[in-house]
């Protein structure tokens, strides 16, 4: 197996890890970006992005990804297409294994594999993907102003985006599989005092609906019954939550029950393992947009930077 040494490795290349590669690079630091499963992030399934500071017009999320790209390339970073398959952070130079079976030795490592929304499965989900179905209200949301969507899901994420909703769009109908809500007592209690929120207990997607403009009814199969459903909209948000990308470092670093990572101090990019920093969607699971991810890589970059030249 070729053994290559290597002072910064970043390990995903959506915002997060891409901007940690600009400010590593511009610090002489020579990173090495290793793409992931989904380079560019999920940034790269967005079509319209127009909550990014910096772009006047609406523009794509694949082109903005590139973009970035390329400005890392041009300062300095490298980039390589291949994956993580394990990690031995246990001495001071930390051992990454790719896929191709190449070993990298580094100093230091900078975590930025993001998260991933789970979906429902349906076929009709994955054909309408971008063209009105959504799993990210605060993205996508103001597509829908005063128009009718639904939201699906029963927990924390699903009542949080159908309240959010419910300030831009005219109708939001909430499809849970239960007769209850798993969210806050809280959050109930606001979802169930908006006049413009609809509940729909029992009920599961059977088939999103839709032309070549997008989606136009959700068709919904109740869970005690063969009873069917067909609600008209404009759009569909998937709110059963995300999964993190970090299976790869499981009992390497400090995670909750969830699969993120810890930060070991708040406001920081540390982690628990010295010199093993992470930034963007696998740490945060609140806010989740580009900009705070990206925010988070240059938290990274300037901590690991700090911190080499402690060491």
């Amino acid at each position: 197996m070729k053994v290559q040494k290597e002072k910064v490795v970043i390990i995903g290349s959506g915002a997060a890890g891409l901007t940690a590669a600009i400010y590593a690079a511009r610090a002489n630091l020579n990173p090495l970006v290793i793409e992931g499963i989904q380079p560019g992030g999920q940034l790269t399934i967005t079509t319209d992005v127009e909550n990014y500071p910096g772009y006047a017009d609406v523009v794509q999320g694949p082109w903005m990804m590139e973009q970035m790209k390329l400005q890392a390339i041009k300062v300095g970073a490298r980039i390589i297409s291949d994956i993580v398959t394990k990690v031995n952070f246990n001495n001071d130079i930390k051992n990454i294994i790719l896929d191709s079976k190449k070993i990298f030795e580094c100093e230091t490592v900078i975590i930025t594999t993001g998260a991933q929304a789970k979906w429902l499965g349906l076929e009709s989900e994955n054909q309408f993907n971008g063209k009105g179905v959504s799993a990210c209200a605060t993205c996508d949301g103001f597509f829908y102003r005063n128009k009718e969507v639904a939201v699906i899901g029963g927990g924390n994420t699903a009542v949080e985006e159908a309240l959010y909703l419910s300030n831009i769009c005219s109708k939001v109908t909430l499809v849970h599989r239960r007769d209850k809500l798993r969210s806050e007592k809280i959050l109930q209690k606001r979802l169930f005092a908006k006049e413009n929120i609809e509940i729909v207990w029992d009920s599961v997607v059977s088939q999103i609906k839709g032309d070549e403009n997008g989606v136009n009814a959700l068709e919904l199969l109740s869970t005690n019954s063969d009873d069917k459903k067909l609600i008209k909209l404009d759009g569909v948000f998937i709110a059963i939550g995300h999964v993190p990308s970090t299976e790869p470092f499981k009992n390497s670093i400090d995670m909750d029950d969830e699969g993120y990572i810890i930060a070991k101090n708040p406001g920081t990019s540390f982690t628990n393992v010295d010199g093993v920093f992470a930034a963007g969607d696998c740490v945060d699971k609140i806010y989740r947009q580009a900009v705070t991810a990206a925010g988070m890589g240059c938290m990274a970059a300037l901590d690991a930077e700090k911190w080499l030249q402690n060491k």
